[in-house]
């Protein structure tokens, strides 16, 4: 018959009964403490070793799943067309954002130049336009001729004369981006959207102002139409891309 480790700490099974009954009950309390802490430190071994590798609990758990791969879109495939060994993208919903993605994005440039001496080339950079942000996805011909509409549904005006802008005022910081190799993701949803705001005031029809909009994007052939600006997210975080929210 198999002996209990209390039994076998004290070397005898007879030797219990001239035990005090105290004594017993602290000794196995001790045994059963020591067992626990042993178990403990067991697991925070385990635990420690998968730090040591660089494995999160959700890495951990990410490792023993059924290994998902998300599936490639034919429709994304420009994603992956940008060079760069570092990829980058700067989601804007708001006219806030949307100033603010082209000084990230410069920022982005500069500070992997200064600290490891890579070129423009060497990064894979995309600004989006989703939300309160899309109007800033298009030209100063949109602006001059529907700048009311557009300042009126982002809550935007021209700070220096607080009327509605006749001109894209982010438009010069984002051609000298696209000159860099930036390239951009224009939420075509939130076009239509715009578009139907735009028709309903100018008394026209939203397929009509929709495809005004579309040509003079800014960034020209580096301006990409998706079907949400969302999708854009998800889409650029598949195939490899950091997202940095930038309001």
């Amino acid at each position: 018959m198999s002996r209990s480790p209390v039994a076998q700490a004290f070397g005898q099974q007879n030797l219990l009964s001239s035990v005090s009954p105290v004594v017993v009950r602290s000794f196995c309390n001790h045994w059963h403490y020591h067992a626990a802490m042993t178990e403990r430190r067991s697991f925070l071994s385990r635990l420690g070793a998968a730090a040591v590798f660089g494995l999160g609990a959700s890495s951990v758990q990410a490792q023993t799943s059924s290994g998902f791969r998300p599936a490639r879109e034919k429709l994304d495939d420009w994603l992956d067309g940008l060079p760069g060994k570092h990829r980058m993208f700067f989601d804007a919903t708001s006219p806030l954002g949307a100033q603010e993605a082209a000084m990230f994005a410069n920022n982005f440039f500069t500070a992997n130049k200064n600290g490891y001496g890579l070129g423009d080339a060497d990064l894979a950079v995309v600004i989006g336009f989703r939300h309160n942000a899309i109007a800033f996805a298009f030209d100063d011909a949109i602006w001059a001729k529907y700048g009311a509409a557009l300042s009126e549904n982002a809550k935007f005006v021209d700070p220096r004369t607080l009327q509605a802008p006749t001109a894209n005022l982010r438009r010069e910081a984002y051609e000298a981006l696209a000159k860099r190799g930036v390239h951009f993701a224009v939420c075509d949803m939130s076009a239509h959207r715009i578009a139907g705001v735009i028709a309903r005031k100018a008394d026209k029809t939203m397929e009509d102002v929709y495809k005004e909009l579309v040509p003079p994007a800014v960034g020209g052939s580096v301006a990409h139409f998706v079907p949400a600006g969302i999708v854009a997210v998800n889409r650029c975080q598949e195939r490899g891309y950091s997202i940095a929210y930038v309001g």
